[in-house]
């Protein structure tokens, strides 16, 4: 990415990212201006050789408030391919095992992920395509947690099958490859791509339909970039179901009533920052009868992120801004007769990292009493299945 003149030079001057960037406050020696500082000033392999590159969780917060428009995850991005290629790596989370699944879908391997969805209507081939993303394979990972991240696709197809929609649910979509793309690794990237817009264009599908931001991000903008323009269209799935509120509205007013809920929704990166969906999955869950929604004082283009990215660099900095939201979460939701409110997320990484930070919490933390629940699972159990 090329700076000019003046945004340099405003750069150099400010501190927005600064007191914007939630890892700043945990790594003194951090901050998103140093590292353009070093990239304009010092030898550029004083940053592709060193964590600092890695350090960056890429959430945007900084960007947003940035007054040169710099785009920083955007810059952190290609010096991480260069770092990849000079042989400096990110550390990887939970022993590289999610660093190795895409690598393995790149071979010829015959996956079986769709067993699960025999108990909904679904298609080999038809108009929608639901790209389910890597939860069947984050279902296995994370039973630790003692969490379910399949119940988000399940959901998923609970509520499409509500509306009278039977999606392809397919065998031979692989991970979408952000994972390999914010940690520099373009070849991988690239091939994952053009494996999945084969199956799609195969399936025969107008439009595909994602429950994962980074699916949904990563085919919009950086798709385009490899294979040119996407013959089908792609929307996210809490835009898809407000194309259908009215439908899916009278189905939540006559489904399932769980008692009346404190909920608060967390805005993740990819969806909010990077994409600017903010309304549709609040609008959704304004919809659901006897649930009230409060806002956290951080949120929308403010919101804190959950933490990490890519499945790299987890450390004690990641735990702290994990803790930091699950408190601000509870202090949003609480009161004395409901001391336990719903932090409600739309991204299952968000869900499985502020759940296993939750588990790390003591015993005795007064946000131990707060649900973490995705929003597909949060709208699917308020409506009666058919």
């Amino acid at each position: 990415m090329k700076l000019t003149d003046e945004q340099i030079a405003y750069c150099m001057e400010c501190g927005v990212c600064a007191g914007s960037c939630p890892v700043t406050r945990n790594y003194e020696d951090f901050s998103p201006r140093l590292v353009i500082k070093h990239l304009l000033v010092d030898r550029k392999d004083a940053v592709t050789r060193s964590p600092v590159i890695w350090r960056c969780i890429t959430c945007a917060r900084c960007s947003v408030r940035c007054p040169a428009l710099i785009d920083i995850p955007k810059v952190v991005h290609e010096y991480r391919e260069k770092a990849r290629k000079d042989g400096y790596h990110p550390q990887p989370s939970h022993h590289e095992v999610l660093q190795i699944i895409p690598r393995l879908q790149l071979r010829s391997l015959s996956q079986k992920r769709t067993d699960w969805a025999s108990q909904w209507r679904t298609k080999e081939k038809g108009d929608y395509f639901y790209f389910v993303g890597c939860a069947p394979y984050f279902n296995s990972i994370f039973q630790y947690l003692e969490i379910r991240p399949m119940n988000t696709p399940e959901a998923v197809l609970t509520l499409l099958n509500a509306l009278g929609i039977e999606p392809v649910v397919s065998n031979e979509e692989v991970c979408c490859g952000h994972d390999a793309l914010w940690t520099g690794d373009e070849e991988a990237f690239a091939q994952l791509a053009r494996r999945n817009v084969d199956a799609i264009k195969k399936a025969g599908a107008k439009t595909v339909i994602f429950s994962c931001p980074e699916g949904y991000v990563t085919f919009k903008q950086e798709y385009p970039k490899i294979v040119g323009e996407l013959p089908f269209q792609i929307v996210y799935a809490s835009e898809f179901f407000t194309s259908h509120f009215d439908q899916l509205k009278e189905l939540l007013s006559n489904g399932v009533s769980d008692a009346p809920e404190r909920v608060t929704y967390h805005d993740p990166c990819r969806l909010g920052r990077f994409d600017g969906i903010y309304d549709s999955p609040r609008m959704l869950i304004d919809a659901v009868s006897g649930s009230e929604r409060f806002e956290m004082e951080r949120s929308r283009e403010n919101a804190l992120c959950c933490g990490t990215s890519a499945w790299i660099e987890c450390s004690s900095c990641s735990k702290a801004i994990q803790f930091d939201r699950l408190e601000e979460a509870f202090d949003t939701t609480y009161q004395d007769e409901n001391p336990g409110g719903v932090l409600i997320t739309a991204c299952p990484k968000c869900f499985i990292h502020l759940n296993c930070a939750k588990t790390a919490l003591p015993d005795d933390h007064r946000a131990k009493n707060l649900k973490i629940e995705d929003l597909f699972v949060f709208l699917a159990r308020h409506i009666a299945r058919k």
